[in-house]
């Protein structure tokens, strides 16, 4: 008896360390993929404005749903800043649909996605995302005009309305350059190379449980269950069948982001048919932990109109990808036996692992030595996930102490709120510079009120005394006075603060700047 409970122990640990060994071989064969892939999000992150997205974005006809794909697929990959994008972009005015195609297009059409899937699974995938991904976005469009409106957006809108009162506070960016000129400064470049250790920092999480349950599964779950859990054999049924229980696994998997395409090669080889591998990477957006968000953004009503559309949308571009692949004979034939080769060999992904990893030592570089090159003016870094966020455009962000604090979405400061001291050692709060690109010296005290903005430049900059954000008196969002001084205000929500108890922050100021 013991000898057969010894025997079971070692095959359990053996089948443990072929797991390990399987997860570690498919992040082998896609790093230079990953660095690839990050290296040109942060750049586009970096160089493209976000004006022209909270600007452009008013309604869902077909050309502004073809801007908001457009400026999704220049944006973060993860799930997570997608919504958190999306729910901004609504905030400030944006027609719900077109925030929704934004957040699609944000973690469907995205370069960093399609690489992996193409050293992965093969470049039909890659072809298939894009394909399905227009489909998908066209067909939410439609169905978004339909569904998600009426009270159920009333709702909506007065719920991000009143969460945002008094948490988001919008600072100017200090990097006023044109486009061009940053692009040609390490400045601008250190900034992108923090935008892809950021997103690397943030997606950490998702990738490393991506690849280790996808190890897992591709050698611990027998062919035979595979075959249970997707029916096969039943031509359209089949696809059918696949294209909806693809998605209801990525809900169950909590994993988001570029971490589902290792689960997607997983399921790939145990069975499931090419359109619910289709389906499945869409579904990232319906994790558990994303449905839980919308819940609390947009209320129990519009979240499950949203799970009801997205779900549907997903599973139905999976379908109809599927048609079109098999229809045009590129589906593949074959499956393959292994993910990744478990071995180590001098061949081309050897050689590209090295070139890239070289590459992600300058990103490094850049990204450490950010401030002595000039870079940082208009960003922060969120200290609960570590995404580069700009100030200008920040989805949420609290006051601390004497400090404003920025976050990538309202879920990440709701944790800092939860438990500040946790977090505080990542903060980084931006260097605020003036007009000319000259750093400010902000002092660190909650009671320092009035700041010049330089030696040579006698106008003062005022503090919000809610906030304590700086604020230019000639564009203050807002004006009060309180015993003859008066106050500038950095939002309305601010200043309807202040009016609630004025003795209070007028105090806390220590007097106004007239």
């Amino acid at each position: 008896m013991s000898h057969l409970l010894a025997l079971t122990t070692w095959g359990f640990f053996v089948d443990i360390g072929r797991s390990l060994k399987e997860s570690f071989f498919m992040f082998y064969e896609t790093l230079w993929a990953l660095v690839l892939g990050f290296g040109l999000s942060g750049a586009v992150q970096a160089f493209v404005s976000r004006e022209a997205m909270q600007r452009r974005l008013g309604n869902h006809r077909p050309a502004t749903v073809v801007r908001a794909s457009a400026y999704g697929m220049i944006s973060s990959s993860c799930s997570y800043a997608a919504s958190a994008m999306a729910k901004s972009l609504f905030q400030k005015g944006a027609d719900f649909v077109a925030s929704m195609v934004f957040m699609f297009a944000s973690t469907n059409l995205v370069v960093e996605l399609g690489i992996v899937l193409a050293v992965l699974i093969g470049w039909q995938f890659v072809a298939a995302e894009f394909v399905g991904g227009t489909i998908m976005i066209a067909l939410l469009a439609i169905a978004g005009g339909l569904f998600l409106r009426g009270q159920a957006l009333d709702e909506a809108r007065r719920r991000v309305e009143t969460t945002n009162a008094g948490h988001h506070h919008v600072e100017a960016s200090g990097d006023r350059r044109p486009v061009t000129e940053r692009i040609r400064s390490l400045a601008g470049w250190s900034d992108a190379a923090s935008y892809t250790m950021a997103d690397l920092t943030m997606l950490g999480r998702e990738m490393a449980i991506g690849y280790t349950v996808a190890g897992f599964l591709a050698v611990l779950i027998p062919l035979h269950v595979w075959n249970d859990v997707f029916i096969r054999g039943h031509g359209f049924g089949t696809t059918l069948e696949n294209v909806v229980v693809g998605p209801f696994i990525a809900i169950i998997s909590y994993v988001c982001s570029i971490g589902n395409v290792p689960l997607a090669a997983a399921l790939w080889r145990g069975g499931i048919s090419f359109g619910g591998v289709v389906s499945f990477i869409f579904a990232d957006l319906i994790a558990m932990p994303l449905l839980l968000i919308y819940r609390k953004l947009y209320g129990t009503r519009m979240a499950l109109r949203m799970l009801a559309v997205f779900w549907t949308v997903m599973s139905i571009a999976g379908l109809i990808t599927e048609g079109i692949f098999r229809a045009s004979g590129i589906v593949p034939t074959t499956r393959p036996t292994t993910i990744a080769a478990e071995h180590f060999a001098w061949n081309y992904t050897a050689f590209l692992n090295l070139v890239f990893l070289a590459a992600f030592g300058a990103i490094w570089l850049l990204a450490r030595n950010r401030t002595s090159l000039g870079g940082g003016s208009g960003y922060a870094i969120d200290p609960v996930c570590g995404m580069q966020v700009e100030t200008a455009h920040a989805p949420a962000s609290v006051n601390h102490e004497s400090d404003t604090i920025y976050f990538c979405s309202d879920h990440c400061r709701e944790r800092f709120e939860a438990s500040p001291s946790r977090y505080l050692r990542a903060v980084q709060v931006p260097q605020r510079r003036n007009d000319e690109g000259i750093p400010l010296d902000l002092g660190t005290t909650p009671t320092t009120h009035v700041h010049q903005r330089n030696e040579e430049d006698s106008v003062p900059a005022a503090i919000d005394p809610v906030c304590k954000m700086v604020v230019d008196p000639a564009t203050a969002a807002a004006i009060r006075t309180y015993n003859g001084i008066n106050y500038f205000f950095c939002n309305i929500g601010c200043a309807e603060t202040f009016d609630a108890d004025p003795a209070r922050y007028a105090s806390a100021a220590e007097g106004g700047h007239a």
